[in-house]
């Protein structure tokens, strides 16, 4: 197992990512913990060691609560766990960021480790030290910065995720790519397009990389998001949080980021911040990987869009900024009067 990255955040605390490419290695890995808790869902359960302390929760972005998050506590109590004990997170994102929540809380804090076995929990939910659950129908409005002392990446479990799941997760890598400064992410999957649809799994370890050091590169300058620099890794977010509201969470988050994305560009070509060539270019990118961009809400659904916009975190004086593009890897945050929006997003 190799260390790709050490990553520096906040109050001098980093995160060590390891890669894993040997399938055995992981097993041994994860059974290797002493006073640990293991937290998995009825997907991931099949990764912990035999016998092992554990909370199993139902798969699910609704189980992302205050109910699931005690449960996890609860347990952790109920072990006589102390503050250098351990809160192992098997699973996707949502796991991931209600483990390191619920350690964040427990002591005053625990240690965090975090082994994803989505595409999405592997370049977007490990790195950055952000926990957290939904709450009052919003998406990841309560929770902490709490980075984990360790992420295990073994791309060999990508292998079990639907097809669903593995596009949900490379929208996500798609995003990096073009907010990226270099186009090395960019050029890699446009070179490397089948063997990335088809999973191979060396194809995959060097795309997680890359795309991980585009999130690196926005959290190491701006590790709480206090200077907007961080926000612009929502690029988006805002149109896709409030599609996958709108839709009861039927959406994915990875097919609402790549929707939100290309309402982003569209946007952004409306308000004249966008170069139309840059947006055209763009969205072929997208839409090479087969994502649809096309789709429309209608007029009478916008009011409950509208709302769940107005619930996003990326508020200043009171106002939603959106993340757009000037071009590549040059994010912008801007406020979008709600005609344009409309205009971007009902048929």
């Amino acid at each position: 197992m190799d260390r790709i990255f050490s990553v520096p955040l906040k109050g001098g605390a980093t995160t060590d990512v390891y890669l894993s490419e040997d399938k055995g290695e992981l097993g041994e890995y994860l059974s290797s913990f002493d006073n640990a808790l293991f937290v998995a869902d009825r997907n991931t359960e099949r990764f912990l060691p035999p016998d092992a302390a554990a909370v199993v929760l139902p798969p699910g972005e609704k189980e992302k609560n205050w109910h699931s998050v005690d449960l996890i506590l609860s347990k952790a109590l109920s072990r006589g766990m102390a503050r250098d004990s351990v809160f192992v997170a098997v699973g996707g994102g949502v796991v991931l960021d209600m483990t390191a929540f619920a350690a964040s809380l427990y002591m005053r804090g625990a240690r965090a480790v975090l082994v994803p076995t989505t595409l999405l929990s592997m370049v977007d939910a490990t790195l950055g030290g952000k926990t957290g659950i939904d709450y009052g129908g919003g998406k990841n409005l309560v929770g902490t910065f709490y980075p984990a002392e360790s992420v295990i990446i073994s791309p060999s479990v990508l292998a079990s995720l639907s097809d669903r799941e593995y596009m949900c997760g490379l929208g996500e890598v798609v995003k990096h790519a073009l907010l990226s400064h270099d186009l090395r992410l960019h050029d890699f999957l446009s070179d490397n397009r089948e063997a990335v649809l088809e999973r191979d799994e060396r194809t995959m370890s060097r795309m997680i990389a890359l795309s991980l050091e585009v999130k690196i590169d926005y959290i190491t300058k701006d590790p709480e998001e206090k200077k907007s620099i961080r926000s612009a890794l929502n690029l988006g977010h805002t149109f896709g949080h409030a599609l996958e509201a709108l839709k009861g969470f039927s959406v994915s988050h990875g097919e609402g980021v790549v929707w939100g994305m290309a309402r982003a560009l569209e946007a952004g070509l409306d308000a004249g911040i966008t170069p139309a060539a840059f947006a055209s270019e763009a969205l072929g990118f997208i839409r090479g990987f087969g994502f649809d961009t096309d789709y429309r809400i209608t007029d009478a659904d916008f009011p409950a869009f509208a709302e769940a916009i107005a619930k996003d975190k990326k508020k200043k004086g009171g106002n939603v900024r959106f993340v757009l593009l000037k071009g590549q890897g040059e994010p912008c945050l801007m406020p979008l009067d709600e005609g344009l929006v409309r205009r971007c997003v009902c048929c």
